[in-house]
């Protein structure tokens, strides 16, 4: 590998220097005097006019220099026309001169010219490496990536342990093929790996290529599909054409449902660009042999719309799911993202994991460089449990605006009300632990929140969990109108995921004795977005009103049941309350232990009346 020398300003100063000396010492050198008319007739009348050459508007030469001793150049603008006749009399060597005017009209014209042809041909160049031209319109844009170019391999993917295992067998073919041919055995064509953004699909098919040691392929489906009509099938064709000269290797498409969406969906015409592409698409899986060494690798959240074409045995003949991490995937991710940045020991992963539920790799990513800033910003060495939880916070709840100016009756209805969110939690089995209590603002709309973080990951909810989730929602509401005898626009996020809740219970889980175990929820859902999609509800008005009176039902029964608990705790939500006034933000460990005195001194209270 050639070394590459390092630029430095002092060879620039250098050079520069040296620029400078040369030009004082040329301009001493042949520097030319200028003299008045009148003087050069002095001159010559005392015999210091060496020699002349006159041009139409000035003389030039060379006269005596009586004091340095030597010859001077001179030059003066020719006034008389009688100096040929005085030059003659004195006996001076003189010629004329004809000033020729072809060179610097010539330069005048190719100077510009160059200039332009010059900044022309710059642009063009620079052009050319951003966008194609149009004669290689057809050619793929995909980014081809050689072994010294992708570090990434499967000690750098963590948390999704069961994909990496389908996706060493690619491995092994690539290094290998022969094992697999020698029995008759073939890769499949295409694989697709699924799963919700985030969650490493991309870095799973780089750590593939990076693994086994080929070429890679890189491309969004998005990239294949232009407004000329063509161009994207042409695209495919080169791209497999090149796969195939540089074999083994793999081929990358991301997001795949730009380009595979089922034929028809969503189109006006049946015969657009689009789908040009996809057939081209399939017919390139189709015509290569998996034998030869390429692999096609393609990514996407949302299968449920891809083209059933795709889909066959043949094209993309396994689907590998790439799901969010449970808690130890968590764990792991975690100590793959901390090894970039500096951590206290005090850190507890285990804690940190439990605290993330739901989050994928990138957000745990976020999570750390979130916390590596926390610490830079409170000027610490390293990044401790403390930042890492106020990281949590912010990715959950958003960013804390303690400049958000409340005013006192304000301030006191969120504190009652975010106290009655946590009462309610604590006071019934099953809901998840509090974990702490704020009323400062944070994130868009958020005044306040009670941040409940589960135990152990969960896949599965019953009724009565349930309906503890919807009470829990509800408590705000019930705290604000015990207290205050008025409710606020406060809860409007807690009825909507109220609400959410207890209409799913009837549409979707059967959880409802009026309406039965039938499944009414007809709407197309995103499978791992959960995006709402086009479709109507199949069922009659009369059981759209009963769903309508079950969710009511819910709603009500929960709602009664949560009031309750809270004027029988309303020493509890007084105390609690008035805590976090003047706190700002409590820990839940500080209300259990506010609860737990409030009913031992309730018991002796009664003791003592008895």
């Amino acid at each position: 590998m050639e070394k590459r020398q390092k630029f430095s300003i002092w060879y620039v100063l250098l050079g520069i220097w040296v620029v400078l000396i040369l030009q004082n010492y040329l301009t001493t050198m042949f520097a030319i005097k200028t003299i008045p008319y009148s003087e050069f007739l002095k001159l010559l009348k005392e015999n210091k006019v060496i020699e002349v050459a006159i041009s139409a508007n000035q003389i030039q030469g060379k006269i005596k220099d009586d004091a340095a001793g030597k010859e001077q150049l001179f030059k003066t603008v020719r006034v008389d026309p009688d100096t040929s006749n005085l030059l003659e009399q004195y006996s001076v060597n003189f010629k004329g001169e004809i000033e020729s005017q072809f060179l610097p009209t010539l330069l005048s014209w190719i100077v510009p010219v160059v200039l332009f042809f010059g900044l022309w041909f710059f642009l063009m160049k620079r052009m050319a490496g951003q966008q194609p031209g149009f004669m290689s319109l057809g050619k793929n844009k995909a980014k081809i990536y050689v072994q010294e170019d992708i570090d990434v391999n499967f000690e750098d993917v963590a948390g999704v342990d069961e994909a990496k295992q389908e996706l060493m067998e690619v491995v092994e073919f690539l290094s290998e093929p022969g094992k697999f041919t020698e029995i008759g055995g073939q890769i499949p064509k295409g694989i697709l790996l699924v799963g919700p953004p985030g969650t490493g699909k991309t870095m799973l098919a780089k750590a593939v290529a990076g693994e086994s040691g080929v070429p890679f392929f890189s491309m969004s489906g998005s990239e294949f599909v232009e407004m000329f009509v063509g161009l994207g099938a042409a695209r495919v064709r080169d791209l497999f054409e090149q796969a195939k000269q540089k074999a083994p290797c793999i081929i990358f498409i991301d997001e795949l449902d730009a380009l595979g969406k089922a034929r028809g969906f969503g189109t006006v015409g049946g015969h657009d660009e689009r789908e040009q592409t996809l057939n081209q698409l399939l017919v390139e899986m189709d015509g290569f042999d998996p034998n030869v060494g390429v692999i096609l690798l393609a990514a996407t959240n949302r299968p449920e719309i891809l083209d059933p074409a795709l889909l066959r045995p043949g094209r993309f003949d396994r689907n590998i799911l790439v799901d969010r991490p449970d808690k130890k995937g968590r764990e792991e991710i975690l100590k793959v993202h901390l090894k970039n940045i500096k951590v206290s020991k005090d850190v507890d992963l285990s804690v940190l994991a439990g605290m993330t539920p739901g989050m994928v790799g990138a957000d745990l990513a976020n999570l750390v460089n979130e916390a590596a800033l926390l610490a830079v910003r409170r000027k610490k060495k390293k990044a401790g449990m403390a930042e890492f939880e106020e990281a949590v916070e912010r990715v959950i709840a958003g960013l804390e605006k303690k400049n958000r100016l409340i005013n006192p009756k304000e301030k006191k209805i969120v504190a009652y009300h975010e106290m009655g969110h946590a009462i309610v939690a604590l006071s019934l089995p099953g809901a998840d632990p509090v974990q702490k209590i704020s009323i400062i603002p944070r994130g868009i709309a958020a005044l306040g929140y009670t941040l409940q973080t589960p135990t152990e990951d969960r896949f599965l909810m019953t009724k009565t969990e349930l309906l503890n989730k919807i009470a829990t929602l509800l408590g705000g509401r019930a705290a604000e109108e015990i207290v205050f005898e008025d409710i606020s626009t406060g809860a409007h996020n807690d009825l909507a995921r109220a609400t959410d809740i207890a209409r799913s219970m009837v549409k979707e889980y059967g959880m409802s004795a009026k309406v039965g175990q039938v499944y009414f929820a007809r709407e197309k859902r995103n499978q791992f977005l959960n995006i709402p999609m086009e479709g109507a509800a199949e069922y009659s008005e009369a059981t759209a009103e009963l769903i309508d009176n079950e969710v009511r039902e819910i709603i009500n029964t929960q709602y009664a049941k949560t009031r309750e608990i809270l004027e029988q705790r309303r020493d509890v939500l007084d105390k609690g309350a008035q805590l976090l006034l003047e706190k700002e933000k409590i820990e839940g460990t500080e209300l259990e232990i506010l609860m737990g005195e409030t009913a031992s001194q309730s018991t002796e209270g009664r003791q003592q009346k008895a």
